[in-house]
């Protein structure tokens, strides 16, 4: 499903020339759908803001090299979104590790987490979103424009920089593993 105009693509050219006002309605045109990557990928709506805030940022310091496919930059915002939230899992992995470090807390456990772990569609949403971080990267980004934006195979393609057959082909295996992964949640 192309997002793309010929009004996106003009805008997109007064952005990349340096037109904060133009990278500003196309903030406001792709905001939503970067954070909804961005939670699906992190699942903390605070981190999903984070993450948001340097895809945009990383689209103003990267002006020139923004892909423009079908007159949307989507696609680049996307795969700029998985990069950004896979780079922030491995800091906060980092800060773990050193948290780890010290001396556990000694307070009890909140009994409220049995009661949350137990909410409908809670468990089939971890174990899929678990699914999807355990992908290689260019099987995330396939997944990503292909089946949750509904790209089509050429647009992902052009959006990926790779032929149609590679992307029909990381597709195909993603769904695969996805599927094995997450025991076929739905």
């Amino acid at each position: 499903m192309g997002t793309g105009t010929t009004d996106e693509a003009a805008t997109w050219i007064r952005a990349a020339a340096g037109n904060a006002t133009a990278f500003g309605v196309m903030f406001d045109t792709h905001r939503d759908r970067v954070f909804g990557q961005a939670l699906r990928v992190l699942r903390s709506p605070h981190d999903a803001e984070d993450a948001t805030a340097l895809v945009f940022l990383e689209a103003w310091r990267r002006r020139d090299a923004v892909r423009v496919v079908d007159g949307s930059i989507v696609g680049w915002l996307l795969v700029t979104t998985n990069f950004v939230c896979r780079n922030l899992v491995r800091s906060a992995r980092r800060y773990r590790a050193v948290i780890d470090i010290l001396p556990p807390p000694t307070a009890e456990a909140d009994p409220s987490d049995d009661v949350d772990a137990r909410l409908d569609g809670r468990e089939r949403r971890a174990r899929v979103q678990s699914a999807f971080a355990a992908l290689s990267p260019n099987d995330q980004n396939v997944i990503t424009l292909c089946v949750i934006e509904e790209l089509t195979t050429e647009q992902a393609a052009e959006a990926l920089g790779v032929p149609a057959g590679t992307v029909k082909s990381r597709l195909s295996r993603a769904k695969r593993r996805l599927a094995n992964t997450s025991g076929g949640a739905r």
